[in-house]
């Protein structure tokens, strides 16, 4: 190097990065045809971490604080570029400075239904949707696995690739683990933890934790929500026999509001009596023979419903089987 390029070439002694806006995970400090003086001063602050990279390969690694940079401090750097302990030299190498920040207020959610396997119902399908952070921990892992050597990394860049984490994840979860949507559903917050302790593994492996994760809605189809719903009718009802009593009241306004329903025919034919016998029979009033015949004409409607969630997969063969064996050992 002659002395004029000696003199034109510029030297760095401060290194600093004061954060620019929101979002930046990985800023590049500008080094172009600079060289760092050796005892140069490298600031950072709290919420950063800086990581030197030499032709590509990983050297040191320096927390928040005020460092003065030589061979000291850069064991791993000395190591690649073979400096002996007295080198004074002006050095180049890349410096990479990492955002610490809590990422917050990220969104997730099922573009599609996910199987969950009820430990009640069995596999179900539903959506969800929430909100999680996150911040980086590991900067060498996430320099190699997601950053490179670009010269700013933002997070919306990971939106996507971490969004499918998350489901393929849960996917994966609810296919191995017997849980309740129910519980599920009446605790989020508790099993919004549950799963922050399944997902944190996957963000780990990019140099990432996961600071929170918040399950805000869970939503079933509607005819599986139908079933939820005749289910806890008849947990409040107490049992099955019960269950068809009240399914076959319930039913009478519906019929006599309907021109063309049963219930409705009779009442135009003056049949008011008989209608009256009927809603005695089916909450359990009247003459036996009247209350047999409209229990056993209840306990087949329900037996044709309950077969209709065995195709749909609701039910399973086996609930199917003792659910039918019970109705028929009442009627």
């Amino acid at each position: 190097m002659g002395i004029m390029d000696f003199i034109k070439k510029q030297f760095i002694d401060v290194i600093e990065w004061s954060e620019s806006g929101d979002g930046v995970l990985v800023y590049q400090y500008p080094m172009q045809d600079k060289e760092i003086q050796n005892g140069a001063q490298l600031t950072v602050r709290e919420s950063q971490l800086a990581l030197f990279v030499n032709e590509g390969k990983i050297a040191d690694l320096f927390g928040p604080g005020l460092h003065t940079l030589s061979t000291r401090t850069l064991p791993v750097l000395t190591n690649l570029k073979n400096w002996d302990k007295l080198f004074q030299s002006p050095f180049k190498s890349d410096l990479y400075y990492f955002s610490t920040r809590e990422q917050i207020d990220q969104r997730w959610g099922t573009a599609n239904p996910i199987i969950l396997r009820d430990k009640e119902a069995g596999p179900i399908r539903l959506r969800a949707h929430g909100s999680y952070s996150y911040k980086i921990t590991d900067p060498r892992l996430f320099f190699q696995k997601i950053s490179g050597t670009r010269s700013l990394y933002r997070s919306e860049e990971l939106d996507d690739q971490l969004r499918a984490l998350i489901i393929t994840s849960l996917s994966s979860h609810f296919g191995s683990a017997s849980v309740s949507f129910l519980d599920m559903a009446a605790e989020q917050d508790r099993f919004s933890q549950t799963l922050k302790g399944v997902l944190q593994p996957a963000f780990a492996q990019y140099g990432l934790e996961l600071a929170t994760f918040l399950i805000q809605n869970i939503s079933l189809p509607e005819d599986i929500q139908k079933y939820f719903d005749k289910a806890s009718s008849m947990r409040m009802l107490g049992d099955l026999n019960r269950y068809a009593q009240f399914q076959a009241s319930d039913s009478i306004p519906i019929a006599a509001a309907n021109e063309g329903g049963i219930a409705g025919i009779g009442v135009g034919l003056g049949a008011g009596v008989g209608l009256g016998q009927a809603m005695a029979g089916a909450l359990g009033g009247g003459a036996g023979g009247n209350n047999q015949a409209a229990a056993k004409e209840d306990s087949f409607a329900l037996l044709e419903k309950m077969h209709d969630l065995l195709k749909k997969g609701v039910l399973t063969q086996e609930e199917f089987d003792r659910k039918k064996a019970d109705i028929l050992s009442r009627m």
